[in-house]
């Protein structure tokens, strides 16, 4: 049996996987940062020292956790990229230094890439995994894309957003509404309560591509002038808002994917990012499934976050290829 060891410390999580090579998860520890709630956003410099704190607790309860020693690993796989440059230094430099010093090989990890293979994960040997080809909808705070994957190595990007992501968008409509961070979730939370009952101006791109910069400057500008009506607009109808800007973004997304199902005739479609976690695109997918005919893949809420089992995937299917990094090299924010 081998046994993956993966580092992922992209942004504000520092997390530590093992996985042996039937892809079950023998552990997956993340530590979070609080430090950056007070801030509405991620501050790199506190993120990149809060993982250095959190790297070491974090990769020995993994390992105590998946109950084998760290002479029994066979690969280190770290997230190389793209991410805060500060926070996957810390990850890159721990992963290079734990691997040199047990002798194994070293496997660079795309952190795009290790969303889309986190379908992959398994928590039970028997579990149903995506069959090839199949069509991703990768959404995330600072990714949209639409991938195709003709095999885990194999992958092509047929959209994407050619400014914000959707997950941004919705950042900064939870900021406008004063939630707290991060916006996501909250937004979620009120729109099952609200209805949506504010138009906003969608662009429309060619092909399969997406622009959320026009959504967002038109959210801005509609509660703007709501509130020249009504000071207290947003807190009398944030529910409502919250569930037009949902809607909204749900709406931009399915639109392209849909489009590429048909074009493409699909008939396996996942969905994989942080925003993955939001019910309503979650439903909304389900339903274009099942008016395709399509077989969907919706992840676990564990692994729709940032977190190392998805890397350790990724690593372990590089290395099943003899695919291994070499010492010098560097992480890449973009």
């Amino acid at each position: 049996m081998k046994y993956i060891l993966a580092i992922e410390s992209s942004c504000d999580d520092t997390s530590c996987s093992i996985i042996d090579s039937n892809f079950c998860v023998l552990s997956n520890v993340i530590a979070s940062q609080e430090v950056h709630k007070v801030y509405g956003g991620v501050v790199p410099e506190l993120a990149s020292r809060a993982h250095q704190q959190n790297i070491i607790p974090v990769v020995d309860k993994a390992l105590k956790d998946a109950k084998i020693s760290k002479k029994e690993l066979s690969a280190v796989a770290f997230t190389r990229g793209p991410g805060l440059m500060g926070s996957l230094l810390v990850g890159v430099s721990f992963a290079k230094s734990f691997a040199r010093a047990l002798n194994i090989p070293l496997i660079d990890v795309n952190h795009l890439e290790a969303h889309v293979l986190a379908h992959f994960i398994k928590d039970t040997p028997d579990q149903k995994v995506p069959q090839f080809p199949f069509l991703c909808l990768l959404v995330s705070g600072g990714n949209t894309q639409i991938i195709l994957l003709e095999s885990p190595r194999k992958m092509q990007v047929i959209g994407k957003t050619i400014d914000d992501a959707a997950g941004e968008t919705i950042d900064k409509a939870a900021k406008i509404l004063s939630l707290p961070y991060p916006g996501g979730p909250h937004i979620d939370r009120l729109a099952k309560e609200g209805k949506p009952v504010l138009a906003f101006s969608q662009s429309n791109i060619k092909d399969y591509d997406y622009s959320f910069s026009g959504l967002k400057t038109s959210i801005l500008y509609t509660l703007r002038d709501k509130l020249k009506e009504n000071p207290n607009y947003i807190e009398e109808n944030i529910k409502d808002i919250a569930c037009s800007v949902q809607k909204a973004v749900v709406d931009s997304l399915l639109k392209k994917f849909e489009k590429a199902i048909k074009d493409l005739k699909i008939k396996t479609i996942a969905v994989a990012g942080g925003v993955s976690a939001n019910s309503e695109l979650r439903a909304r997918l389900q339903q274009l499934g099942d008016k395709y005919g399509c077989e969907v893949f919706i992840p676990k809420f564990s692994y729709t976050t940032d977190n190392a089992a998805m890397v350790a995937v990724a690593g372990l299917f590089k290395y099943m290829d003899n695919d291994f990094a070499d010492l010098s090299l560097t992480a890449y924010a973009r």
